[in-house]
């Protein structure tokens, strides 16, 4: 009779327990509490910088669409350089802002023959692979941030649960109970920080996968672009070269 009364009050206490979410991280131990709390936190973080990051880039698209159409109205380039080189908007026109600045320097000095000439080319092409180098660094920011919680963070809810499960188990042993009205609140509270951890793993890599996607096909977007631009200054030096030549044959 007493091991009855012994089970009923047990039971009684089970169905007491809170079994919400809330509930679950009120009971939990504290190095779950905080491997729960840190779970929580690179979530939130996560999704603010997926928001962050897609507007970005949609933006960032539309500027790029918006200067590319602009390079090819056939506005003179040296028109379109004096109208936004004081404030590029994006990556695209501070590309093109380093090369014609580089080739307004050399035109200045009035560099445009035989290897000075090439020499300026090269260093055309360098300033803009540098300016790309520095705008892609830029967009790169915080993606780390995901791929480090998409790859620990499971692991750091699993160490939750692990250690939550060990709690319970000596908590069992310490009552002497093993009915699962009594196993089950300390299994729930010890799942939960992998549950969180998965919360938080999943759309970090997905986020991350999509945004190198995007962060390269940008690049190439770039990179196609100095390529297209660097071709139009060597036709430009090839005439420049031609015209000298035939002034000098002239003279």
């Amino acid at each position: 009779m007493s091991d009855r009364t012994v089970d009923a009050v047990s039971l009684g206490g089970s169905v007491a327990h809170d079994m919400s979410i809330w509930g679950l991280f009120l009971q939990a131990d504290f190095v779950v509490k905080a491997v729960i709390l840190v779970l929580l936190f690179s979530s939130i973080w996560c999704w603010a910088i997926i928001f962050e990051k897609m507007r970005s880039f949609k933006r960032l698209n539309a500027k790029a669409t918006k200067f590319d159409t602009a390079f090819w109205s056939g506005e003179a380039l040296e028109r379109l350089y004096e109208r936004i080189q004081k404030k590029p908007a994006e990556p695209m026109a501070r590309t093109f802002c380093a090369g014609m600045q580089e080739w307004k320097l050399s035109a200045d000095g009035g560099n445009h023959e035989g290897d000075l000439n090439a020499s300026l080319h090269q260093r055309i092409d360098r300033a803009m692979a540098t300016t790309i180098n520095r705008e892609i660094a830029k967009l790169e920011r915080y993606m780390t941030f995901l791929a480090t919680v998409g790859s620990t963070a499971p692991f750091v809810g699993l160490f939750g649960t692990v250690w939550g499960i060990m709690n319970s188990f000596a908590a069992i042993a310490g009552s002497q109970n093993t009915s699962l009205a009594v196993v089950a609140p300390g299994i729930a509270e010890a799942l939960f920080a992998t549950a969180l951890g998965l919360v938080a793993a999943i759309p970090a890599v997905v986020a991350y996968n999509k945004f190198s996607t995007d962060l390269q096909r940008y690049a190439d977007r770039l990179d196609a672009f100095s390529s297209e631009f660097s071709a139009i200054l060597g036709r430009h030096f090839e005439q420049t070269r031609r015209q000298n030549g035939r002034g000098r044959g002239a003279a």
